[in-house]
Order: C-alpha cells, then sequence, then structure tokens
C-alpha cells in the first residue's frame, strides 16, 4: 500500500425534496430556460425550438437547463453555477450527484455551506444534476398517467401514516398540540396527493440512473462547455458516488473511456457488508415491499411528517438527526432546510436494488450477476474518497473496502475527523460548519490537479 495515498485528519478509526414539478411545457431533446435576462440552452444537438419560461422560483443557480433522457418520459433539470471571473479559468466543467432523494439544494443549503456556490466561486463551471424524479426534473406534456391500483396502495399508506401522526400528536406531552404540526403535516399530504397520478412512472433501479440518466446529462454538459478533452470532472456525495464508482466500473469491465478527468466521492462505497452501516436496517422492509407491490416510498413526505417531533420539544425523533451529521456540525436551521428542502419521493425498485449494497459481494446491476465492485481495479482515472469519522450510514471502513480495489496510484482516501473533534457525519462532508475550511479547498486541490494535466 505504499503507492496509496491513504490519509487520516484522526488518529482513530472510527464507525459509530422541492416537490417535482408534474409535467414540462414542451417536449424536445435539449431545453433552454431564460434566467435573468439571459436565454441558456443549446442549440447542439436540437430537436425542436427552445423553451422560454421566467425564472424558477426555487432554483438559485445562475441558470437552470433541461434535458430530456431518451427512450423516456422524463426531463432532467441541470443547475448550472457560472465560474467567477475572478478566479482561474478551468479545462473541465464540473458535474455533482447528489444521494438517494435528494435533489440540487443538498449542494447549496445556505451561502455559508454551499459546494456548488465554493466550486464555482474557485473558477469551476459548475452544474448539479437532479436525476428524474427528483427536484425540479419533470415528465413531459404528453405523458399517460394511470395505475389507480397502484395510487390507492400509496393512498393507502399515506392515509396510515396521518393517522398515526396524529395519534402521536396527541399522546405526547399530555394531549397538547406540537405547534404548527397539523398544518404541516396537512400541506404534505395536499402536495403528494396532486402527485399521485406520477406513480405509475416511478418505475425506475439505479441502472437508470446509470446507463441513462447520468450519461444524458453528461453529453448536455460536454456539448455545451466544449471542454478540449472532451472530459468532465465529478463529485459524488452518497448515492452520487457509488453512480460514479458503478460508471468507472462498467467502463472498464467494457474498456471504454468514461469521459471522467477525474472523479472525487464523499460518504460512498460498491460494497458495505463488512462495515456496521445503519442501511442493514433497512433489509427486513425488502420482503414486505415486495408482498405488498408498494410502487414508491414518499420519504419527503414522511420525514416532513416527524419533522416537528426531531426539532421541537419534546423531540422525541431527534435520535433521526444523528443519521444525518455528528452533534453540533450542522446548524439546525441548514438540518430543517435540508430535510423539508431537499428530499423527493423514490421507487421501491431503486431501494431494492439498492438494498444488494449491504449483501456479499455488494452492488449488483439489475440481473443480479454484474458485481460493480468486481471491476472498479479496471479503472483509469485517479478518485479521491472522502469519509467522515462518525459516518453511521457509510462508515469509513465500508469506504475503504471500495477504495482498496482502485488501482494505488490512483486512490487517494482521507478520513475526515478528529479524536477531539470536530467530528464528520454522512452530511457533513457538504453541509458542516468545518466543511468549507476543511473539506471544500480538499476537493478544489485535487480536481485542480487533474484539471490542469
Amino acid at each position: 500500500m505504499d503507492a496509496l495515498r491513504f490519509e487520516f485528519s484522526s488518529a482513530s478509526f472510527t464507525s459509530a425534496v422541492a416537490t417535482a414539478s408534474l409535467h414540462s411545457h414542451s417536449r424536445h431533446f435539449f431545453s433552454s430556460l431564460r434566467l435573468g435576462g439571459r436565454l441558456v440552452g443549446s442549440s447542439y444537438p436540437t430537436i425542436s425550438s427552445a423553451a422560454r419560461t421566467t425564472v424558477n422560483e426555487i432554483c438559485t443557480a445562475d441558470e437552470l437547463h433541461y434535458v430530456t433522457v431518451p427512450n423516456s418520459d422524463w426531463r432532467l433539470a441541470l443547475w448550472r453555477y457560472l465560474p467567477s471571473p475572478k478566479a482561474p479559468k478551468r479545462k473541465h466543467p464540473l458535474l455533482l450527484l447528489s444521494g438517494i432523494g435528494t435533489n440540487a439544494v443538498t449542494f447549496d443549503l445556505s451561502p455559508e455551506c454551499s459546494f456548488a456556490r465554493f466550486m464555482s466561486g474557485s473558477g469551476f463551471d459548475t452544474w448539479i444534476l437532479e436525476l428524474r424524479g427528483a427536484g425540479l426534473s419533470s415528465l413531459s406534456a404528453d405523458t399517460n398517467l394511470g395505475k389507480a391500483n397502484q395510487q390507492w396502495i400509496v393512498s393507502n399508506l399515506l392515509q396510515n401514516l396521518i393517522s398515526v401522526s396524529e395519534r402521536l400528536e396527541n399522546v405526547l406531552d399530555g394531549g397538547s398540540k406540537i405547534i404548527g404540526l397539523q398544518d404541516r403535516i396537512s400541506k404534505r399530504v395536499g402536495d403528494f396527493k396532486q402527485r399521485l397520478e406520477l406513480i405509475p412512472h416511478y418505475n425506475w433501479d439505479f441502472d437508470n440512473y446509470l446507463e441513462e440518466d447520468v450519461p444524458s446529462a453528461m453529453e448536455y454538459v460536454r456539448a455545451q462547455t466544449k471542454p478540449k478533452d472532451g472530459k468532465l470532472l465529478a463529485v459524488g456525495h452518497s448515492m452520487g458516488g457509488i453512480l460514479l464508482y458503478a460508471m468507472l466500473s462498467r467502463c472498464g469491465f467494457k474498456g471504454i473511456d468514461s469521459g471522467l478527468a477525474s472523479v472525487a466521492t464523499l460518504a460512498s462505497t460498491l460494497d458495505y457488508s463488512s462495515s456496521r452501516t445503519l442501511l442493514k436496517y433497512l433489509l427486513p422492509i425488502k420482503e414486505p415491499a415486495e408482498a405488498i407491490n408498494l410502487p414508491i416510498m414518499p420519504i419527503d413526505t414522511m420525514l416532513a411528517m416527524a419533522h416537528p417531533l426531531m426539532f421541537r420539544p419534546p423531540y422525541a425523533l431527534s435520535w433521526l438527526t444523528a443519521n444525518i451529521s455528528a452533534p453540533q456540525m450542522m446548524d439546525p436551521e441548514v438540518i430543517e432546510k435540508l430535510v423539508l428542502n431537499s428530499l423527493s419521493t423514490v421507487p421501491v425498485k431503486l431501494l431494492l436494488q439498492l438494498t444488494t449494497v449491504v449483501n456479499q459481494g455488494g452492488l449488483r446491476d439489475r440481473t443480479g450477476t454484474f458485481y460493480y465492485k468486481d471491476h472498479i481495479s479496471k479503472t483509469n482515472v485517479p478518485i479521491l474518497a472522502l469519509a467522515g469519522d462518525w459516518d453511521i450510514i457509510c462508515p469509513p471502513d465500508a469506504v475503504y473496502d471500495t477504495v482498496k480495489l482502485i488501482p494505488e496510484h490512483l486512490a487517494t482516501f482521507k478520513v475526515l475527523g478528529s479524536p477531539g473533534g470536530p467530528h464528520y457525519g454522512h452530511q457533513d462532508l457538504l453541509s458542516g460548519r468545518m466543511a468549507r475550511s476543511e473539506v471544500y479547498p480538499l476537493i478544489t486541490r485535487f480536481l485542480q490537479q487533474h484539471d490542469e494535466c
């Protein structure tokens, strides 16, 4: 392991969604959006005229782009943060991929913890991809909706959740009401019911992201920015990093170029089986979900219902925040924004494929025959892999299980956190109070090094 750059900031190895738009207003391969009086979009390739609209009130980026995924009904949103003219000019654009069920907000939670703005301020033309079903990604206008039986299943599940929430509200604190809980539940339920007609189209898995969404986004960004060597830089958090690992594995197996100049992953691995990850507790839901043919998991609605019990007295569900962040690492307002504004509904089909990450051999494709971990050694792309010392979702040992398979001269591994603190949980690598000073510069230096090669 001499050649493998293996770094610790800790002496110990400790393991301890914005509502999606239902439809777009036009159907075409690449679309454009007018922001701040500027028309954004592509003349390459073009299938129909560009759509023009006003700035979206949700999007905080400089530009908002859309790309249609071939052979699907989905249009993916791409948030673009233009490079600062005061920063050094970079050769490659930067693509950011977030975790499961999250949208672009996770990379731009506040001015103090905005990875996207930090990177654009460092000169990188920064793009955040919102995968199908997340954030501002949407279905095309002529999509057929239906399958009332699946809508009934989910609606029934939702009503049960509402009933539980109402009973819990009355039980806590001697029957007194938790301020704002019922209003918040009602709003979320209303939002969710408006999306019930989308349920039949929540039928994708991890491989759909890998084979369709990410390549479509990369092609679009490449066409917009025109890097001389045709390559992109990429950073992935949680499932976003898993997607990057899987892409490198697939390309290595096929002997084709990945189109990536270098990659940084945060709290990601292809194999959790040997670690004490919290994800192993999700396995018991697999068989019941398959048995009742449950199509979706409304993560955003469920956490919005739980939100007052996480952040308000008597803090009955405050323990849930430990899954997100180490103590005192994220401001409560930032965690609330993450819970209320960055999550989305995901298909159970996606969750079922991702459960293979905790089985022996790690993540498999939808056929169950291709183990992504087995081919990551064939990559030729430099990789920075970061882990948080108190991450109970993706512990450092899980991250290292993938890193150790990467060619030694291409891998840099670092665990963030110190024995006496600060400590880093799953989201802290992106949004913790120390991320801007400790994590962001580390990623910038790594990408800069390979951007200049």
